[in-house]
């Protein structure tokens, strides 16, 4: 579960990779810790030049915190 995840993922020494951060968001998110969750997807924001990534990273934040980013897709639904 996310729980084990988080203990197998947070060990790593991966802070400069975006992927890693935005893996530690995800499992965050679901164990229910949104303001870790979001400060994590803002690490993994700040260190992707890539407009795909920065769009869906940017919408995790804003659905976390109901704060949009510049980089947050639209809101749907």
């Amino acid at each position: 579960g996310p729980a084990a995840g988080l203990g197998l993922v947070d060990p790593l020494d991966l802070d400069d990779y975006h992927l890693w951060h935005a893996a530690r968001g995800d499992l965050l998110a679901r164990l229910g810790r949104d303001d870790e969750a979001a400060a994590a997807f803002t690490a993994a924001l700040a260190r992707t030049g890539n407009a795909a990534e920065r769009s869906l990273l940017g919408a995790r934040v804003a659905a976390l915190t109901g704060v949009a980013t510049d980089d947050a897709a639209p809101a749907t639904g």
